[in-house]
């Protein structure tokens, strides 16, 4: 009857050792998904801080003069000359600065893939940043847009016949700001990701 006893508690002490195994395992696993999910929101903050660099530069810079009859007497654009575009480049100027003091908290991420309090207060700011950077791209768009077709209801001449340089320069500058909203919210997601695997 002893005998038959024993191969019942190995049985048990096999099924509990490959249970620990398994738990083992799966925690590792997990550990690994929190770290790659950590890496791919580094990255993904160093792309968004280039769009939305390139984006405020690219704004910041675009002018055009076209002589008019005499060299006294020019007609000039600049993106000053529209607040709307002068929002566009403030909202991105902001939105890279956030990113670029983000990724230090990135990196503690990528080291310390149980934080949770810390990728919360990114959650928040970064839809914060989010509706900064939808609102500024979206109004400087209809800007563009204007600037293209005009409006003749209104009496708004499209301006891009005569400044085309101007006008495909301000239409480039969305690219980048765009492309960083869809990167804010995948970050947004990546985060959530993490936050619900604990």
């Amino acid at each position: 009857m002893e005998t038959g006893k024993a191969p019942v508690s190995e049985h048990e002490e096999t099924s509990k050792s490959k249970a620990a195994a398994l738990e083992v395992a799966s925690g590792g696993g997990s550990r690994a998904a929190s770290r790659g999910l950590a890496v791919l929101d580094l990255i993904l903050r160093f792309v968004a801080v280039i769009a939305t660099v390139g984006s405020a530069i690219a704004m910041g810079t675009t002018n055009q003069t076209l002589p008019f009859f005499t060299q006294f007497l020019r007609f000039k654009a600049q993106y000053d000359d529209l607040p709307t575009l002068t929002f566009f480049v403030v909202a991105n100027s902001i939105v890279a600065a956030y990113l670029v003091l983000s990724i230090p908290l990135s990196i503690v991420h990528t080291i310390r893939s149980r934080a949770k309090y810390s990728r919360l207060v990114l959650v928040f700011f970064d839809a914060a940043m989010l509706a900064l950077v939808t609102s500024a791209a979206s109004a400087a768009a209809a800007i563009v847009y204007l600037a293209h077709k005009g409006n003749a209801r209104a009496n708004w001449f499209a301006i891009c016949q005569q400044f085309d340089a101007f006008c495909e320069r301000i239409s480039g500058t969305l690219i980048g700001s765009f492309a960083a909203m869809a990167l804010l919210v995948l970050l947004i997601v990546l985060s959530a990701a993490a936050l619900a695997r604990r």
